[in-house]
């Protein structure tokens, strides 16, 4: 757990130092998490990987895990960001890029979000920032799921949230077949047959071919 802190409660860096600071130590810490685990993660160990004095990591942090809640926000910001899908006309089309920005997005964050969810289980504010996360996909699903029924593309009788979280586990387990597992797939051909599934599921007509 590292040495106790004496010193004062963090505050938030107000700075451009601070927050370089603040991020170096924030990067440091995830670089250690996705190399070495949780044996690595340390207080001390995250300082020298930043560069910074011991000290220092208690001017912006309140403890390790006050840390990794950061750093998972931070993954899951990054990954919200990726998955955005832009403004495309063609409903179809607008599943399969939403379907491969978000297995490209959990890859870059795989090794993070692996290591925090089994704490989620111990830790309320890891599972919420977990839930965020999902949230997010969710909701970006049932609003789009709403939009096709509103246009009679898509079966009336579904209800669109529990129509998304259904599909959105669909895709989010196979993500974790290729993050974690490494089976060796084709993530195109994956995108391609995640995408028809999504879509006959919901009744929206799919290109032929």
């Amino acid at each position: 757990m590292g040495r106790a802190r004496t010193n004062p409660a963090p505050t938030a860096p107000t700075t451009a130092r601070g927050r370089r600071t603040h991020d170096a130590l924030i990067a440091a810490g995830r670089e250690i998490i996705e190399e070495q685990g949780w044996a690595g993660f340390t207080p001390e160990a995250v300082t020298q990987a930043a560069g910074v004095s011991y000290g220092t990591f208690y001017t912006y942090f309140e403890s390790k895990d006050d840390l990794l809640r950061k750093i998972v926000k931070a993954a899951a910001d990054e990954m919200i960001a990726a998955s955005r899908v832009p403004d495309l006309d063609d409903p179809y089309a607008r599943i399969v890029e939403a379907n491969r920005r978000y297995l490209a997005a959990t890859g870059k964050a795989a090794k993070v979000l692996r290591m925090v969810e089994h704490g989620a289980y111990l830790d309320d504010n890891l599972r919420g920032l977990l839930l965020e996360i999902r949230e997010f996909y969710v909701r970006r699903s049932e609003e789009g799921i709403r939009r096709l029924q509103t246009a009679g593309l898509a079966d009336a009788d579904l209800d669109p949230h529990l129509t998304a979280i259904a599909l959105g586990g669909m895709v989010e387990q196979v993500a974790v077949i290729i993050n974690e597992l490494r089976e060796p797939l084709d993530t195109e051909k994956m995108v391609d047959h995640l995408s028809r599934l999504w879509a006959s599921a919901i009744g929206l007509r799919t290109p032929v071919g």
